[in-house]
């Protein structure tokens, strides 16, 4: 049974990197051949739309029958308020996250940015210490410090000097950059926490946690791009490109809750920063990017903080008798 957990695992891991890469590839593609027409709002609430149906579906199958599904949904879902209240946080605090990184972007230059924002990593991993009551070893901590400075390098670019010139608050920027870090760390190790504290199926926690994703998404279209939607329509600008990505966004959104439930948040880092070296790999090919002497040093750092990381941890109560059996073999032959 080890071995099939283990396996399995590795399958949700590699899944999600693959599907993680193929999405940050397509999108690419939808940025340079649609030349982003459509709103990126209404992508994210579709997305969440998309996610909740095939939660839907899955737990159905799960219980066997339509009966026992309307059943579980009036029990878990229209019968428990504050089970969705709980799992509106993480909504909520993502929602936080991403508009306190925007604001930290307009506020800081972009290399300070893209150092200070991969902070998530080791913050993640603190909550996961803090909340979760679980301890790393050095190299683990070693391995994730890493992998920050190693995706940092790979997403690095050097600054543009541009005629345009904008008014920035540092403070308020690194203050933002601070709520976005804490947000990305506690949100993630919060569902976490939820999923495994309990024997509730993974699929009733996604569909409570995509309802409360839902009212927040159109909450957002609404004060970010709300008259621009009412003007041109909700799906203004879609193709099947742009459908493509955003089913590629909600099958990995739902693997990403696998990883979480089967592994930690820890593991989910490492998967996403592979994703990112594997989806510039691709768009070298397709796109002729450049590979640069700081892509190849960050990629390098991940594969070595991914190997790091996996190691396993030395038991030190195993060594001492080991070496007191050599020790009195010796004295044996001595003698």
């Amino acid at each position: 049974r080890a071995n099939v957990s283990l396996l399995f695992k590795l399958y949700c891991l590699t899944v999600m990197t693959l599907v993680a890469a193929t999405y940050t590839v397509a999108l690419r593609y939808t940025r340079i051949a649609e030349k982003e027409l459509y709103f990126a709002t209404t992508a994210v609430c579709i997305t969440e739309v998309i996610k909740l149906f095939l939660s839907v579906g899955i737990l159905a199958k799960e219980t066997g029958s339509l009966g026992r599904l309307m059943t579980s949904l009036r029990e878990n879902v229209l019968g428990s308020p504050k089970e969705l209240l709980k799992l509106s946080v993480p909504s909520v605090v993502y929602a936080v996250q991403n508009n306190m990184a925007f604001l930290a972007l307009s506020n800081l230059d972009a290399a300070v940015y893209q150092v200070t924002y991969q902070l998530k990593i080791p913050c993640t991993a603190l909550c996961t210490v803090l909340m979760l009551n679980r301890s790393l070893s050095k190299l683990q901590w070693f391995s994730v410090f890493m992998l920050c400075g190693g995706v940092t390098l790979v997403q690095w670019k050097p600054a543009q000097v541009t005629k345009v010139q904008m008014e920035q608050n540092p403070w308020l920027g690194f203050g933002a950059i601070a709520i976005a870090v804490l947000c990305s760390g506690f949100a993630g190790v919060y569902f976490e926490k939820v999923l495994k504290s309990s024997d509730t199926s993974l699929w009733v926690r996604n569909i409570q946690m995509y309802l409360s994703g839902i009212v927040v998404t159109l909450v957002g279209v609404y004060m970010s791009e709300g008259a621009q939607v009412l003007e041109r329509g909700f799906f203004y600008g879609y193709t099947y490109y742009v459908g493509f990505v955003i089913l590629l966004a909600s099958v990995g959104g739902l693997y990403t809750s696998v990883v979480v439930k089967y592994t930690d948040n820890i593991m989910k880092g490492f998967s996403a920063a592979a994703a990112i070296v594997l989806s510039t790999v691709a768009s070298v090919v397709l796109f002729g990017l450049q590979i640069t002497v700081s892509f190849a040093l960050g990629a390098l750092l991940v594969c070595i903080s991914i190997y790091l990381y996996g190691l396993p941890r030395q038991d030190t109560t195993k060594i001492q008798p080991l070496l007191d059996t050599v020790s009195s073999k010796e004295k044996l032959i001595q003698m």
